[in-house]
């Protein structure tokens, strides 16, 4: 007898889970989890779409405006994410939609700098006037989304910027050797009236590869300007951004990834023709993931994302931390729990928690994705080498947080104030689950009759439905009782109800959980009435009879 051992290579991977309600991406360094994003398919605003839309109320109070962008929450518009070239600008689209025929060229548009920071936006605009804007931060909490008119289309190395002449280099490139050769070969390939950043991932790029990317961004332009053009009422989306899958990946691309993981065909097919396009060769690292085990229990995304989230998330040797989220203010406790006292003191124990708390912390202000103001209550240390220490720790656990942040040194109190760029509402998980068998009421039905309950649940589907080939998910623990044995449960309600039924042990299941779905990972509702009796009517009754609680 042989055994075979598997030791997978750890490295940076990306999971895109597709299911029929949204899209989840996972990003893994060396195997633990980093970056989580999810994104319902009916997502009404998309970070980067661009819009023809109507100024639908000035606010000169606010020196803002509200712009209808065609959903039920309008665009706030503020006059700092106004060009000093907008009224030029707004003369340029005019020309554009007063021709449908025949484009007016950008090149031959004049860009004066003529709206100063100090001026009021009803001095350019007015209700019903027609603009061209873009989404740089999504709705949060009752707030619609934030736009700009300052136009960009962010490639592969480049971020083309139309009605601009800027060039500018990413400050994260610190060669001035490296800076002027690519400001240069930027300076030479790009049009007129083109403002042009230089992202970090180009350093060292030849320029052919910055040609390729200033031509397909020129083509996204055109496109873009062309449906402006013919725009025939507003509002109108004029660009929409790729996908987030491909708009992450576009991002986060470089040699060190060694796999990623899709398990939808059209969006496998999406993801490998981008990376083929802008790295020959290296499409053979996105495979198609067709196991019945879903994709984030296979790479051990779901335990992750269980344990890393919520109000408590323990970190190491017992220290764990409180996080408490708020709309404009994230505060964050450590503490050193049941963790064993170092030998050497209280100071060094604390500092080796504290050390311990700014790996994790960095870590879960990528995965929450935590914007605005963050204050962090470390642990009191007296030392100051040892505040210096901490302060240093978190700069380069930081330095892979692709956001916009600032870090302040500690205050004597031992508290650390970070700010971060915040463009999207924080990823908040509830871990919590309540039971899907008792419904919070403390009480169930009898567990030995809980496969009696799926049984019924299968002839349903495969007789009232008219389904023959379908997938149950259920909790490990009772897809382990369901396989057990040669003559199983499983293999029983095979040759009872057909050879269609699979056995899923899904991780992101209660206790006593279940769900049926199709061939085409459609969730089959076989909900009945008396499975509708939840506890909130029981409550409610409570509260009738007794008024006085």
């Amino acid at each position: 007898m042989f055994f075979v051992f598997k030791f997978e290579k750890l490295g940076n991977e990306v999971v895109v889970d597709v299911s029929p309600k949204e899209v989840s991406i996972a990003l893994l360094e060396d195997g633990k989890l980093v970056e989580l994003q999810k994104e319902a398919k009916n997502e009404s605003f998309a970070l980067g779409n661009i819009y023809i839309a109507k100024v639908k109320k000035i606010m000169p109070g606010l020196n803002a405006c509200f712009v209808d962008i065609g959903h039920e929450k309008s665009g706030f518009l503020h006059q700092q994410d106004m060009t000093a070239v907008f009224p030029s600008a707004q003369k340029y689209i005019k020309q554009v939609t007063s021709d449908r025929k025949r484009l007016f060229s950008i090149s031959k548009a004049t860009f004066t700098p003529t709206f100063t920071k100090d001026a009021n936006v009803k001095e350019v605009l007015k209700v019903g006037d027609v603009v061209m804007t873009q989404i740089i931060k999504e709705p949060i909490s009752t707030k619609g989304p934030r736009l700009s008119c300052e136009i960009s289309f962010p490639g592969r190395y480049l971020v083309l910027m139309p009605m601009s002449d800027k060039v500018s280099v990413s400050t994260k490139i610190k060669s001035p050797e490296e800076r002027s050769r690519l400001k240069l070969i930027v300076e030479s390939i790009k049009p007129q009236n083109f403002g042009v950043i230089v992202r970090t991932v180009a350093e060292g790029r030849r320029a052919e590869d910055l040609d390729e990317d200033m031509e397909l961004l020129l083509k996204r332009w055109e496109k873009t300007i062309t449906a402006v053009q013919q725009a025939r009422q507003y509002p109108l989306i004029v660009h929409e951004e790729t996908s987030r899958a491909v708009a992450l990946i576009r991002d986060l691309f470089n040699p060190t990834f060694e796999a990623i993981h899709v398990n939808d065909e059209v969006t496998y097919e999406e993801i490998k023709n981008y990376v083929k396009f802008i790295s020959e060769g290296s499409e053979k690292i996105v495979s198609y993931y067709k196991e019945g085990q879903p994709i984030f229990d296979h790479f051990l995304v779901t335990k992750q994302i269980k344990s890393s989230f919520g109000r408590t998330v323990n970190f190491q040797h017992g220290a764990y931390l409180i996080i408490e989220q708020t709309e404009a203010l994230c505060v964050i406790d450590v503490n050193s729990g049941n963790r064993l006292k170092n030998n050497e003191g209280q100071e060094e124990n604390a500092l080796q928690v504290n050390l311990g708390a700014a790996d994790e912390i960095a870590r879960q202000l990528r995965l929450r994705d935590v914007g605005g103001i963050i204050v962090i209550d470390f642990i009191d240390m007296d030392n100051a080498d040892n505040r210096k220490l901490l302060y240093d720790r978190m700069m380069e656990n930081m330095k892979n947080d692709r956001s916009r942040h600032n870090i302040l040194p500690l205050s004597k109190f031992c508290l650390m104030q970070i700010t971060r760029q915040r463009v999207r509402p924080v990823l908040d998980i509830d871990v919590e689950e309540e039971c899907p068998s008792c419904f919070g009421t403390g009480k169930i039905r009898p567990s030995i009759l809980f496969t009696d309950t799926l049984e019924e649940k299968i002839k349903s589907v495969k007789f009232d439905h008219n389904i023959s080939s379908f997938r149950l998910h259920v909790h490990p623990y009772v897809a382990a009782y369901i396989n057990k044995g040669i003559y199983s449960l499983k293999w029983k309600w095979k040759l009872t109800y057909g050879m269609g039924i699979h056995i899923v042990a899904d991780q992101s299941m209660a206790f006593l959980q279940y769900m049926f779905k199709d061939s085409h990972g459609n969730e089959i509702d076989v909900t009945e009435e008396k499975d509708l009796k939840t506890p909130s009517k029981k409550k409610k009754d409570t509260k009738e009879t007794n008024p006085e609680k």
